[in-house]
């Protein structure tokens, strides 16, 4: 296969920036919010005002968090009474394991732990559900090289933050959100020129 056939497959992927929000159902939106808070560290933003619903949006780590308050209880999943890893969750990345365990054991919150090996690399991983029953797992996933199984069919796009610095130039009292993003924003730029390194390994 040719280089331009590579090239137009690879652009027949949607025209995508990055990930902006999750979306959940919720029994109880200030409930879900207040967990979001207290325990995820995210912060209430605006939502528009022509919603005719009731929810709430959060922001930080460079991701949304959207929550909708559920028309009957029926329409939210039950509590599972395991925590599974192989369920289907959003996964954060942490800065220390050990004090993640140690706050969530302050919190009271449940929580299941797992160690992933690759290499003689190791991830801890730490699964726990929200008020809905939704997994969430923190890890320290970062320790794990992003590598491609292609390196040719990897059409991985670098995160374009210079708006951000341009932002932190030009207004020093910008919003909280906008400075989160920025830090987000920085830390993926560093995982992908990671991965780009990585790539260029593979390749010689």
């Amino acid at each position: 296969m040719g280089v331009l056939q590579e090239e137009s497959l690879s652009n027949c992927a949607l025209p995508l920036l990055s990930l902006n929000h999750v979306s959940y159902l919720c029994k109880s939106v200030t409930e879900s919010a207040k967990f979001y808070q207290d325990v995820l560290g995210f912060v209430l933003i605006r939502r528009p005002s022509s919603f005719q619903f009731e929810g709430a949006w959060l922001f930080n780590y460079g991701v949304g968090i959207h929550l909708l308050q559920c028309n009957s209880i029926n329409d939210v999943q039950q509590m599972p009474a395991k925590i599974n890893p192989k369920d289907n969750h959003i996964s954060f990345q942490c800065t220390d394991v050990e004090l993640v365990k140690k706050r969530l054991g302050e919190m009271g919150m449940k929580y299941e732990t797992a160690l992933v090996e690759e290499g003689g690399v190791f991830v801890d991983q730490i699964f726990f559900h929200d008020p809905d029953g939704y997994m969430i797992e923190i890890c320290n996933c970062e320790n794990i090289p992003i590598l491609p199984l292609s390196a040719s069919a990897c059409p991985v796009k670098k995160p374009q933050i210079q708006s951000y610095v341009n932002d932190k130039k030009s207004n020093p009292q910008r919003s909280m959100a906008t400075t989160k993003a920025l830090n987000a924003a920085e830390m993926e730029t560093r995982m992908v020129e990671s991965l780009f390194a990585n790539m260029i390994d593979i390749a010689l």
